[in-house]
């Protein structure tokens, strides 16, 4: 392994601070003491975070994001591991046919998605119900999920189950005992991402929520329509610190490189 260059380590400084500059610009804007979108030079505030926590709309669809992405990756990944398990591993007629329909929310863009999805709803008398709402994003985020059960499933030692069943496990013992604890990080990876997208879905979500489902990204979009102010950055550096706080504790506590890539 050779060490990289200067010039390597200049360019992925540069690709860094241009990542990463719009989030601290806004996280900037937030501490601002006016009332327009400027970077504060002499004075912070915490004025825009407290008129955040006094915003009872934004509260109420904070809770609604965070449920329905909770419950939303959650039945993704259920549908994610059967499907990844079945298309690596099994020959059968239609299992390309399966990937592509599994896979095809990809390609499809979200808006023609949402003009689709609330046709259905209103044909089957669905819409403003919080359930099929989850279930709309279920079908957004599942190609997340089942491309990262794909990758494990794939680079999976197959012998160490049938060693199993060949001392006599049952398939629920095996798939329990050997299989799960050796895809676990494929599955993990890819229930987070199938929630951080769930969280962040704001094209989609416009056309199927009712005025009581609002998610934060929408309520987001439709204040940011009616007012220019800090408000917004506010939401955003505390959604940013949210996600870092979540990430520092799970890598605390059970490691990123465990979580994600199934380091020891």
């Amino acid at each position: 392994m050779t060490s990289n260059g200067g010039l390597a380590k200049l360019f992925n400084a540069l690709v860094m601070v241009f990542m990463l500059a719009p989030l601290i610009v806004v996280c900037l804007v937030a501490f601002t003491p006016e009332n327009t979108l400027t970077i504060p030079t002499t004075e912070y505030s915490l004025r825009w975070f407290k008129a955040v926590f006094e915003h009872p709309d934004f509260v109420t669809s904070f809770w609604n994001s965070l449920w329905l992405a909770l419950g939303a990756a959650s039945l993704s990944t259920l549908v994610a591991v059967p499907a990844g398990l079945a298309i690596s591993r099994y020959e059968f007629k239609g299992r390309d046919a399966l990937n592509a329909l599994f896979l095809s929310p990809l390609i499809v863009p979200h808006l023609v998605l949402g003009v689709a999805i609330l046709r259905l709803f209103t044909l089957i008398g669905a819409t403003g119900n919080f359930y099929w709402l989850m279930l709309a994003h279920v079908v957004v985020i599942t190609p997340y999920a089942l491309r990262l059960v794909l990758a494990a499933a794939v680079g999976m030692d197959k012998h160490c189950e049938h060693a199993a069943l060949s001392l006599g496990a049952s398939r629920m013992t095996v798939f329990r005992r050997v299989t799960l604890p050796m895809i676990l990080p494929g599955v993990t990876g890819g229930w987070l991402l199938a929630f951080i997208n769930s969280f962040d879905e704001v094209t989609m979500s416009i056309f199927v929520t009712s005025p009581a489902t609002v998610t934060l990204p929408v309520r987001m979009y439709m204040y940011a329509t009616e007012s220019v102010d800090p408000l917004m950055a506010a939401v955003s550096a505390l959604m940013v610190a949210l996600t870092a706080g979540v990430m520092v504790i799970l890598d605390r506590l059970y490691g990123l490189d465990k979580i994600l890539l199934g380091g020891k």
